[in-house]
Order: structure tokens, then C-alpha cells, then sequence
């Protein structure tokens, strides 16, 4: 799995920018690095994924980046989670899973509508 670090409002509006791409857009995992359902989260994620090309996949320590999670929720119009995955096409949140909800399955049904 090919994560993409978040660190930086610069890194964001590359994001954004890569969502107008071809692809199914870009996918952002927020992961707080103190809570133990955010790591069953994120290996489920690591376990399963398998969109490797069609949908890049961009990472976001909260716990070290805060503002930027606060920056995403803003921008997106999504309340804050943790864990978060946030499926951005566009430059719109097309997407939202939190906690137990974030699954490989569920992205594959979401897309096959």
C-alpha cells in the first residue's frame, strides 16, 4: 500500500488538485496513532486495498496534524472522526466511513452503484 503523507496545507491542495484526475478520485485516512480502533482501521485498510491506481490513497497523522484535520472537515463539510476515510472526487467529499464503518467491501460497493 502506497500511503501519501499529509503534513502540510500545501499537501491538501495537491490532493484536491488530484481528484480532478480520470481516477475514482483520492482517498484520505485519518488515523489517530492513541487509538486502538483506529489501527484495527487502518489495517483492515493495509489488508485489503486494493485500488492501487484508480484511487491514491493519502494519510493523516491527526495526532501530529490536527489543524489539517481541522482544515479537511472545514473544506469537505464533514464532521471531524477518528478514524476517518474520505473518499474526495472533484473536489468534493463523495465519501465518508468512520470507526468500524471503514472497509475495502464497502468502498467496492459504494462504487459498483
Amino acid at each position: 500500500m502506497n500511503w501519501i503523507d499529509i503534513k502540510s496545507e500545501e499537501d491538501l491542495e495537491n490532493l484536491i488538485k488530484e481528484s480532478f484526475s480520470d481516477n475514482l478520485g483520492v482517498a484520505i485516512f485519518k488515523h489517530s496513532t492513541r487509538c486502538s480502533i483506529s489501527s484495527v482501521a487502518k489495517m483492515r485498510l493495509t489488508s485489503f486495498w486494493n485500488f492501487e491506481d484508480e484511487l491514491p490513497i493519502y494519510y493523516l497523522d491527526l495526532i501530529s496534524f490536527r489543524e489539517i484535520s481541522g482544515l479537511i472537515a472545514e473544506k469537505f463539510g464533514v464532521q471531524h472522526e477518528s478514524p476517518q476515510l474520505l473518499i474526495i472526487k472533484n473536489g468534493d467529499c463523495i465519501y465518508n466511513a468512520s470507526h468500524m464503518s471503514i472497509s475495502v467491501k464497502a468502498l467496492h460497493s459504494e462504487f459498483q452503484k
